[in-house]
């Protein structure tokens, strides 16, 4: 069994992935941070770690989870086995968390068959599907092919169009006391402070439980925020560009277009900003 080429949407559930895991053509991608991958690491079976901080991020960059280059991003597809013919499904340990960061990336770099696991493992061991663990694989090279679509994120120069652009709106994943300066950036030494022009949406208001709220409830969300009808490009950031791809990700489900992920997040805007 293969499944289709644009057959897959930007988020499938668990139970989806249990009834097509067996397709020829199927690749899971565990994208979960910081995680030790040995043979006591438990994976949705015949997941492939995908290491977002050390292999698909620029790692010589100053701030955390650079957007690597295109060949650097090609490269390590590759070995992960990945064909331009293969559908991705990918998942974290979180819910949804830094698997829309690897969800994003994919589509930065002219992927779109691939697709988010509502409520990742945390889900799929809720349901009971099984679940083994990390052996030392090597993967055929796959074959796939990129193509950088810069339009899709933005950095410190280009933030500051936006900020000024009255078509634009900048809307922010973190926390609600983040946002407003009441609390320490986890970050050591980075200031407390918001991107000028600015408004908030915590990611975490997304959910219910594992799983994304309802098409329609994520709608009303988005409505809320009382952007005024002429932005027509909406430009997500957060702590340091992982869950500004949550929002970006939930957008796309509400079916916004012109969507932009400022990379450096507040992490590069406040260390660089005077």
């Amino acid at each position: 069994m293969m499944i289709e080429k644009n057959q897959i949407s930007n988020l499938v559930s668990v139970d989806w992935l249990h009834t097509n895991m067996n397709a020829s053509n199927l690749i899971i991608l565990d994208a979960t941070i910081n995680k030790v991958v040995d043979e006591i690491a438990i994976r949705i079976p015949n997941a492939r770690f995908f290491d977002i901080k050390q292999k698909f991020s620029d790692t010589s960059a100053p701030f955390p989870s650079t957007l690597p280059s295109k060949e650097q991003f090609e490269k390590e597809a590759k070995n992960l086995g990945i064909n331009n013919n293969s559908i991705i499904v990918v998942y974290d340990d979180k819910g949804v968390y830094s698997s829309a960061r690897a969800w994003w990336l994919f589509k930065v770099f002219g992927f779109n068959d691939i697709a988010v696991l509502d409520g990742g493992l945390p889900e799929w061991k809720l349901n009971n599907f099984p679940v083994d663990y990390y052996t030392d694989e090597i993967y055929s090279k796959g074959n796939i092919g990129m193509d950088l679509n810069s339009k899709l994120m933005t950095n410190f120069e280009g933030i500051h169009h936006f900020i000024e652009d009255e078509e634009a709106q900048v809307i922010d994943a973190r926390s609600e006391a983040r946002f407003k300066c009441l609390v320490d950036e986890p970050r050591v030494g980075l200031r407390r402070g918001t991107i000028p022009n600015s408004m908030n949406l915590p990611y975490t208001k997304l959910f219910d439980g594992n799983t994304f709220k309802s098409i329609d409830q994520l709608s009303i969300i988005f409505s809320n925020l009382e952007m005024g009808k002429n932005k027509r490009t909406l430009v997500f950031s957060c702590g340091s560009g992982i869950t500004a791809c949550i929002l970006a990700l939930a957008a796309t489900l509400c079916n916004y277009k012109n969507l932009v992920v400022y990379d450096g997040s507040w992490t590069e805007y406040g260390s660089l900003i005077e």
